[in-house]
């Protein structure tokens, strides 16, 4: 279907307090490595392989803004590629990207070559022609998030939260068929959709031909964020996971400075190097 016939997203980001993050089981079957097999410079293609909105470890990420440059740059009538493998991250910035490729005015073409989950999924959909791997997956989830207050704070923070699930919800019915409802439905079980079922849901108009998927063995991503994901493939919480991390990484930048510092992290490295070790002993897999 034609982007012109899908719903305008919302466009107020909420609250400040609230803080998108990605999915545990999406970062679990991501893989970072999957890419387009091969690069041609002489198409317009945006390759959104990385985390939806500021990475938490790198800094880097793919922002509306970061998006919007390089529309501009490939030019306002030009047809554009948007190959996705992704896990998510900040919604509120997927749904900007979505408006970005909505708006442009040339012919927007998505491929999902591995993971279009979360926002990475709202993205995807925004295509006059939506492709997807055999092998890959959508994945579709009410909005997560993080957040801290009182029960009212977090009614209140709800209540906010509630019309980004339901733009979601309006739009992921526009690209199928399916009613709002019935997409809805989907959206609370967090469902995944292999690449054939994606087809005959209306998610997808068709499926990529094998030849079009490549997989990068470069070590492209952080030390920390490569640790977070194994971290995270082993059950670890989040939230334990980034405690550990960011006390292992302040440890480091202080240690230098601080000759003290190195006896301050040692109980917490070495229950850290433990646990890393039980991990890639039984592998992350």
């Amino acid at each position: 279907m034609k982007r012109k016939g899908l719903p305008l997203a919302m466009r107020n980001r909420p609250a400040a307090q609230v803080r998108f993050d990605i999915s545990e089981s999406a970062l679990k079957r991501w893989d970072s490595g999957i890419k387009a097999a091969t690069t041609d410079d002489t198409e317009n293609t945006i390759n959104i392989f990385g985390i939806i909105g500021e990475d938490y470890w790198t800094g880097e990420g793919w922002t509306a803004q970061r998006v919007a440059g390089l529309l501009r740059y490939i030019g306002a009538d030009q047809p554009v590629t948007v190959n996705i493998n992704s896990p998510g991250g900040d919604m509120f910035e997927g749904l900007a990207i979505y408006n970005l490729l909505r708006e442009h005015k040339g012919d927007v073409t998505t491929k999902v070559l591995g993971v279009a989950a979360s926002a990475a999924s709202v993205v995807a959909v925004g295509g006059d022609k939506v492709q997807i791997a055999r092998s890959a997956f959508f994945m579709i989830h009410n909005a997560w998030f993080l957040v801290a207050g009182n029960r009212h704070q977090l009614r209140e923070y709800a209540d906010h939260l509630e019309p980004f699930d339901k733009a979601m919800a309006d739009i992921y019915s526009a690209r199928t068929g399916g009613t709002v409802e019935e997409m809805a439905a989907l959206m609370d079980g967090e469902t995944w959709i292999g690449g054939s079922e994606s087809v005959e849901q209306g998610f997808a108009d068709s499926l990529l031909s094998s030849d079009e998927v490549g997989h990068d063995t470069s070590e492209t991503a952080s030390a920390a964020a490569q640790l977070d994901r194994a971290l995270a493939r082993s059950g670890m919480p989040r939230s334990e996971r980034r405690r550990l991390l960011s006390l292992v990484k302040d440890g480091t930048q202080t240690a230098a400075d601080d000759e003290d510092t190195p006896r301050a992290v040692d109980g917490e490295a070495t229950k850290l190097s433990a646990q890393l070790k039980g991990i890639f002993s039984h592998g992350t897999n």
